[in-house]
């Protein structure tokens, strides 16, 4: 016999809202908007599994942010815009550190530091030169 794990009352209702704004948002984004989306809904997909058994604070923040990452719109005719997302990431960050989870910070493309260009073989070997 499988003993099935239940999941805590509310998890699963997150986690869909979460989803359900994801697959939306994945109609109307592409490129780094949509990367973002996706990793903020990853951090709090996380974070709501995480807190299934924490205090009612804790799960009152991460509940508050799905909330905020689902019905945040602030341009017509678009399904979410840019600034939007920008907004909701600064929101889910904020309950990730108040949660201690610095783990899921989400970085947009341009937070991140850009990737140091590969060394030319004449680079290595003018490196090699003058560490003689």
């Amino acid at each position: 016999m499988t003993v099935e794990k239940r999941s805590e009352p509310g998890t699963d209702v997150l986690i869909r809202k979460v989803d359900s704004h994801l697959a939306a948002v994945r109609a109307g984004l592409t490129g780094p908007e949509l990367e973002l989306a996706e990793r903020l809904a990853h951090a709090l997909r996380e974070l709501v599994v995480s807190t299934a058994r924490a205090s009612a604070a804790d799960r009152g923040r991460v509940r508050a942010a799905v909330h905020y990452f689902v019905l945040r719109r602030e341009s017509r005719g678009r399904l979410l815009s840019v600034r939007s997302l920008a907004a909701a990431q600064r929101v889910v960050n904020r309950v990730v550190l108040q949660l201690g989870r610095p783990d899921l910070l989400v970085e947009s493309r341009r937070d991140r530091p850009a990737p140091e260009p590969a060394p030319l073989a004449g680079d290595l070997a003018d490196a090699e030169v003058a560490a003689r």
